[in-house]
């Protein structure tokens, strides 16, 4: 486990120009205005203004409702709309899918990933995630650990933040691909990689991307390209007790999609299916009293890998 602070910004400007990588920093983006201009204005003024480490800050506006665009814009971001990328192709709700356009609108060699919601964003996040890409040339995605608090709506801290992280995934990586029960935030959205490597990947469109990318990674090139970097802690907003019942889901279906079946060299090969929708039926408390199940669709899909799309 290496930590950020191992990283210092001019040194890694330096090794970046003389090995002439690009970095380009994506930031997918839905309705975040309270909290994009932050995390935008954070790498501008620290890693592209002050040191050039970072040549490009992309916010992928995912079809918001409010002003995120204009907030990302005015901070220094170059502001895609998700729906103008690729645009021949159509686009769809989920992250994924916001990550996918991103990488098509982005210009870099290394590309870092960092989510809008991130109340204690520091460039530390971006310098930590590149750096063994800088240092190491058999790395080739980073993935943040962190600890997660939880706190509530009056802001106290309540125990402890990633519970779909520690009661699900975490666990069937533990239970169905060992080589990465170290992962201590397989579903970071902090995520550095080589340009090369994610353009290789197919992209779950929705919370699964994460997941499906390490599961992808695993299956082609080994635990050993992975490294992980301590950025100390994050902090964000976090979703009711029912919205992460379906991540979970969603997450459920990502990893039983890549299990190994069958035996010998054919099996090595992942088993992502076309669209495999499911019913994930939650109770609900209705206003006459009685107690109701609701169904709620959990439905995968993917993007290709962006090589196959353009043609490199």
């Amino acid at each position: 486990m290496l930590h950020h602070s191992a990283f210092d910004a001019v040194e890694l400007a330096s090794r970046a120009r003389g090995a002439g990588e690009v970095i380009s920093v994506i930031i997918p983006a839905r309705d975040e205005e309270a909290t994009v201009g932050t995390v935008v204005a954070t790498v501008v003024d620290h890693l592209v203004s002050r040191v050039g480490l970072v040549h490009e800050v992309l916010v992928v506006d995912a079809d918001s409702t409010d002003r995120t665009g204009a907030v990302a814009a005015a901070a220094g971001a170059r502001v895609v709309r998700q729906c103008e990328v690729l645009a021949d192709l159509g686009s769809a709700p989920g992250k994924g899918e916001a990550m996918w356009k991103g990488l098509a609108a982005a210009t870099g060699s290394l590309v870092v990933y960092l989510d809008a919601d991130v109340v204690d964003v520091g460039p530390h996040f971006v310098t930590g995630l590149v750096g063994p890409l800088l240092h190491d040339p058999g790395v080739e995605l980073t993935k943040a650990a962190y600890d997660r608090p939880f706190v509530d709506a009056d802001g106290v801290r309540q125990g402890h933040g990633g519970r779909v992280t520690e009661l699900l995934a975490r666990p069937v990586l533990a239970a169905w691909f060992p080589a990465l029960a170290g992962i201590i935030q397989p579903l970071a959205g902090e995520v550095a990689a080589r340009r090369g490597l994610l353009e290789s990947l197919p992209f779950v469109r929705g919370y699964g991307v994460e997941l499906g990318m390490l599961l992808d990674v695993l299956r082609d090139h080994g635990p050993g390209v992975l490294a992980q970097v301590d950025l100390d802690q994050r902090t964000h907003d976090h979703q009711d007790l029912a919205a992460l019942g379906r991540m979970a889901a969603e997450l459920l279906q990502v990893a039983t999609s890549r299990l190994i079946h069958g035996e010998g060299a054919a099996a090595s090969r992942p088993q992502v299916p076309a669209a495999d929708p499911s019913t994930l039926w939650q109770p609900r408390r209705a206003r006459d009293g009685a107690l109701r199940m609701t169904g709620h669709p959990i439905e995968v899909t993917h993007r290709p890998p962006l090589r196959e799309v353009i043609g490199r």
